[in-house]
């Protein structure tokens, strides 16, 4: 359940004409793919290993998207137990035909490439179908008008021998949409990128779309930061040959001044899609650094319009820099009960009967280890795993979605030792993260804060206070202000401050590594020790207030 308030949405004067405000998913909503079937739109994000895998939105005008549920929802479909968090899912690709909604990705370390399909986009999904033929990421399914299906995805350089470090190809099979299995030989679409003798680097995510009797094949080069683009060949065969638009890429970032204002970079990873207007669009991914490369939002979901020169697709025409704000001609449809996710928004999230499906674990879900309740809220048992480790602790999660934001919990907690911790943390990964907790030191309940040792299963006290009643309920707040983080502590209506302007630089992607961003997460631990303690949460406020979209009240 959640209370919306401040939700910023712009519309013009005229009903048929609408402002869609980027991005259009705040947050670590990385690698999109989008679908268009009949008037609805069905959008999927990669996830890495937290559980569950693979959000779906929907929506009817893709502005205003609601999350209805996730593809991997179901231990027995995959879990990532082992795995770091950067790792697991990348890149899924959903698609549609003759009833049946498809999705595929690529589990990294363990089953590869897969397919998954369900009648229903919001689910149940069907367990994962292995494509063991298919060698690489970022699979695709392109259904050609005679019924006939191919399955696209990055694959080895030619002979599996690199010319260069980042040299990859665009393969393709044909496959079986019924019986998910490929069908004559692989064939290979583009070696290396656009120009081979430049030493392109990371072609991947592709795409076929067909228009005017063009075969589109577009990708990502470059990488997925700041020298990330989007690059288009085409066809008249669906085998090829691929020939590059003279002027790609069709879409980047790149070799933008430093210090423009709000910059958004690392623009890539597109997919093209019919809006209500019948224009075409394009759903990337980029991102909202503070300074320089450094972003703890992680890399989010933005949307462009597209059009088309001399049967060739242009992203974003008439700017090069990706705006906050694009007007479109067509109607906004609103959808009921979802969670915000454009512009400054605030809300709180209750738990008293279900969990909102953006809400993350780490690996696996373990249902015996929480509890709902109108009364309680949501009640976690300490387990002896730790967010330091690459198992499945007491942790569920919401994402960072502003640079500048402030997420508050009320916390019923009672320490029976110092090993016994529960509380906030901003999270980046196994060994990059900020800990507001309660414990008790020497028999006294304190309020500590944690910073991780990065690469060590370790944490190094930064401060603490104490408080006079251990049974008491006490509110934990931490503020994001783009490059720090402050946190806070309330046993009543007023806070108190324990530590300010701590260095948020060391939870970014461009410190830590990896592909994810940050999480607010309720935790609750025994650090390695049986017990059967608990901690409940009643609530999780959360606020953001980005400089670069109107002001909403906390």
């Amino acid at each position: 359940m959640f209370f919306a308030g401040s939700i910023f949405f712009s519309e013009c004067a005229s009903a048929q004409t609408t402002t869609i405000v980027n991005p259009i998913l705040t947050g670590f909503y990385p690698d999109p793919s989008v679908v268009q079937v009949g008037t609805d739109y069905y959008l999927v994000n990669s996830t890495f290993s937290y559980f569950p895998g693979i959000p779906v939105f929907h929506s009817k005008d893709l502005k205003n998207w609601k999350q209805i549920g996730n593809v991997i929802d179901r231990p027995s479909q995959m879990d990532f137990m082992g795995e770091k968090l950067t790792r697991g899912l990348f890149a899924p690709a959903i698609s549609f035909h003759n009833g049946t909604y498809y999705v595929t990705c690529t589990d990294i370390d363990h089953d590869g490439n897969f397919i998954v399909t369900s009648k229903n986009p919001a689910g149940p999904w069907s367990d994962p179908v292995r494509v063991p033929q298919v060698r690489g990421i970022d699979p695709s399914l392109f259904f050609d008008e005679d019924d006939k299906a191919y399955i696209i995805y990055n694959s080895d350089p030619p002979e599996r021998k690199s010319l260069y470090p980042g040299h990859r190809t665009i393969r393709i099979y044909e496959i079986d949409p019924a019986t998910l299995k490929v069908i004559g030989e692989e064939k290979q679409l583009v070696n290396g990128g656009v120009d081979l003798s430049k030493k392109p680097v990371w072609i991947e995510a592709p795409h076929i779309m067909k228009r005017n009797g063009w075969y589109y094949l577009y990708a990502a080069e470059g990488g997925t930061s700041v020298n990330h683009t989007e690059v288009v060949f085409r066809s008249k065969s669906v085998w090829g040959p691929f020939v590059p638009y003279e002027n790609n890429p069709i879409l980047t970032q790149r070799g933008l001044p430093d210090d423009r204002k709000d910059p958004i970079t690392s623009a890539g990873h597109a997919q093209f899609v019919d809006g209500p207007d019948g224009k075409t669009y394009a759903i990337f991914l980029a991102v909202r650094p503070y300074e320089g490369n450094f972003y703890n939002t992680g890399r989010e979901t933005f949307i462009a319009p597209v059009e088309w020169k001399n049967d060739w697709p242009i992203i974003n025409p008439d700017s090069k820099e990706v705006k906050y704000e694009y007007a479109v001609n067509y109607k906004e449809v609103k959808q009921k009960d979802a969670l915000p996710q454009a512009g400054n928004f605030a809300y709180t999230l209750t738990f008293e009967k279900t969990l909102d499906p953006a809400l993350l674990f780490m690996r696996t879900i373990d249902k015996n280890s929480f509890s709902l309740s109108q009364k309680s809220g949501l009640t976690m048992k300490l387990k002896p795993e730790t967010i330091m480790e690459m198992g499945n602790p007491s942790f569920i999660g919401k994402r960072q979605q502003h640079l500048f934001c402030t997420t508050e919990v009320e916390l019923d907690f009672s320490p029976k030792s110092e090993k016994e911790k529960a509380g906030l943390t901003i999270f980046q990964d196994e060994s990059h993260f900020y800990f507001l907790s309660k414990s008790v030191e020497n028999g006294k309940p304190m309020i500590q804060l944690y910073r991780s040792v990065a690469d060590k299963k370790d944490m190094e006290l930064l401060a603490q206070m104490p408080v006079t009643d251990v049974s008491k309920p006490v509110k934990l707040r931490i503020t994001a202000e783009g490059d720090s983080y402050s946190f806070y502590f309330s046993k009543g209506s007023s806070w108190q401050l324990l530590k300010d302007k701590v260095d948020a630089k060391f939870l970014s992607t461009q410190v830590a590594g990896g592909f994810i961003g940050c999480l607010f997460g309720m935790y609750a631990t025994s650090s390695g020790e049986a017990t059967t303690n608990f901690a409940s949460f009643k609530y999780l406020k959360y606020s953001g207030n980005d400089p670069m979209f109107p002001k909403v009240s906390k």
